[in-house]
């Protein structure tokens, strides 16, 4: 069994709390050695069944990038147009994307068919398949944290929509659009609790049956 030090296990503490959403990026180019480095953490998350269903599709082209923002603008009128009063106020003021200025933006796909791990753990439970594809996402997320990178992940869009957009395969279900790009600030604190839309549990909620 591998051993960790004290000094090694803070430094873990410390890059699981400085792990943000970023949302506000500079423009300036990832070197592609950097970026490739820290797409290897897929490789060595878990996946089940060792079935390894994560799929990514680099979107780079001026059709593909205007057709997810287009996408997002959409999604996001939608969602404003749920709340009212205060809330409608604060929503509309959020910087929910960083897809304008993030110089590397990848669609992370769960391959729902692929036939490697023969079924196994997911014949019961197929969405262990896209939980093992969110487990690969932050083990990249802290691959790219720990470089100095920050990454976003854009909920708000049309999964359908944008997977029809992008041609993905048959079989492939979108996880997570994910901007990538040197952070243009950065904050101890998320920006959600920061502006008081919401605040984070200091601890974990168990219950015992």
């Amino acid at each position: 069994m591998t051993e960790f030090s004290h000094a090694f296990r803070d430094d873990l503490t410390r890059l699981m709390a400085w792990r943000r959403d970023v949302r506000r990026f500079r423009t300036d180019p990832v070197n592609e050695a950097l970026l490739a480095k820290c797409l290897d953490a897929f490789v060595l998350a878990p996946s089940v069944g060792l079935s390894e269903p994560w799929r990514v599709i680099r979107v780079e082209s001026d059709t593909a990038r205007a057709a997810a923002m287009d996408n997002y603008q959409t999604a996001n009128a939608r969602a404003l147009a749920g709340y009212d009063g205060d809330r409608a106020t604060t929503y509309a003021g959020l910087k929910l994307s960083g897809m304008a200025e993030a110089p590397i933006q990848l669609a992370v796909f769960c391959d729902d068919t692929t036939p490697k791990g023969a079924g196994l753990g997911a014949a019961t439970m197929p969405e262990t398949r896209r939980y093992s594809v969110v487990g690969a996402i932050t083990h990249f997320w802290l691959a790219a944290r720990a470089h100095g990178l920050g990454v976003g992940w854009v909920s708000i869009l049309d999964p359908d929509r944008l997977t029809r957009d992008l041609a993905a395969p048959a079989g492939w279900s979108l996880v997570a659009y994910l901007c990538v790009g040197w952070p243009g600030e950065t904050s101890p604190t998320p920006e959600l609790a920061r502006i008081g839309w919401e605040q984070r549990r200091t601890t974990l909620p168990i219950t015992t049956r």
